[in-house]
């Protein structure tokens, strides 16, 4: 059976799956609980992603410090540039195991390989001088790389850099903090709790599983950029939404639940709008994160925040915040629809909360 859903109906699946709804959850170790992880971006022109996803959940009841504790009680940790419960790494360790990945696998994945083992040195010093020493940033940490790493971006020769990402991948290293924006590494013994690992192929259905009740409506199999998948698998009921081609999985558990929508304030990288395509069919919202555009070719500012009002998203607000002014200072709010007097007070009151949860004025263009 194909169940047959509006876009109405798509739309509340993912925003309740996203706990953006107006029935709020707990704190913010329920909110990376429900939603599987957060990504770790430390981009703060208006706040870190984490902090936003938080608020955005919790509302003004939110502090950073929150955060702070959960991190350094290591009730949540750092994988892979996302920030999940202690307890998910069993949900890991068998995949970390089988690094480089369980076979047939992509040629690219069998040449960092051999570059690992190219550098077997290079791995077994950074082991002993975590092992001695204890944390360390990457850059106190001696290259002793026999074979440079290549790539044709960004992460050219960083040897160190690339050589603890792999052993991070390979379950060896893990991120014991952060400082000033720096990842700080560790054995992964020391970071991650004593779990026992979940076996390759359940681990991955229960990952598919979770994924599809944050999500509420996903693709079973789609591309997706490195890191956390945008699929689902065979996860939760077949679908089709009406005027939207193709199949979708659901999370059968949303179906039914009541809605009571509220106004929110997103980041770029929140997951109700990060899969832009699924942004576009389920809620025919427009978006690009335009930080990496020249100035001029902007069309709604440099980190803009998609908002939703009820089930769906009507807008972007072009804000930052002035730590030297102590202020966050809204440039333009960017209605994708007339926007009506319940639109305009809840993205002023979600503008006001933003601020006092970072300690700041609102100033500019509230609405």
């Amino acid at each position: 059976m194909v169940l047959e859903l509006t876009r109405r109906d798509a739309r509340r699946l993912a925003v309740r799956g996203q706990l953006l709804t107006a029935d709020r959850p707990g704190d913010a170790l329920e909110v990376v609980r429900r939603l599987g992880l957060v990504q770790m971006d430390l981009t703060a022109y208006v706040a870190p992603n984490a902090d936003l996803v938080l608020w955005s959940r919790l509302g003004g009841g939110y502090s950073p410090e929150d955060l702070d504790d959960l991190l350094e009680s290591r009730a949540l940790v750092e994988v892979e540039g996302f920030l999940r419960p202690a307890e998910d790494v069993a949900l890991f360790l068998a995949g970390m195991a089988a690094w480089p990945g369980v076979p047939p696998r992509a040629p690219w994945r069998d040449e960092i390989a051999a570059w690992v083992e190219a550098n077997h040195a290079c791995r077994e010093d950074v082991l002993t001088r975590l092992r001695s020493e204890g944390p360390l940033p990457a850059r106190d940490i001696p290259d002793t790389c026999a074979v440079p790493w290549r790539s044709s971006g960004w992460t050219n020769r960083k040897n160190v850099q690339r050589m603890l990402d792999m052993m991070e991948g390979r379950g060896e290293v893990a991120v014991s903090s952060r400082e000033n924006r720096e990842r700080v590494w560790d054995l992964a013994g020391r970071v991650y709790p004593d779990v026992e690992a979940v076996p390759l192929e359940q681990a991955e259905a229960e990952r598919d599983r979770r994924r599809l009740a944050a999500l509420g409506i996903a693709r079973a199999r789609v591309t997706f950029p490195p890191g956390e998948p945008n699929h689902v698998g065979a996860a939760g009921v077949e679908a089709v939404v009406e005027g939207v081609r193709g199949r979708w999985r659901v999370d059968p558990a949303l179906l039914d639940a009541p809605f009571r929508g509220r106004t929110a304030l997103l980041s770029p990288l929140d997951r109700l709008v990060f899969d832009r395509r699924r942004t576009a069919e389920v809620f025919g919202f427009d978006y690009q994160l335009e930080m990496y555009k020249p100035a001029a070719k902007r069309r709604w500012g440099y980190f803009a925040l998609p908002v939703l009002h009820g089930d769906r998203l009507v807008g972007k607000v072009d804000a930052c915040t002035d730590r030297d002014r102590e202020v966050l200072r809204v440039d333009a709010v960017h209605w994708d629809e007339d926007p009506t007097g319940a639109m305009r007070e809840g993205v002023a009151r979600e503008l006001r909360s933003l601020a006092r949860v970072l300690g700041v004025d609102p100033v500019g263009a509230l609405p």
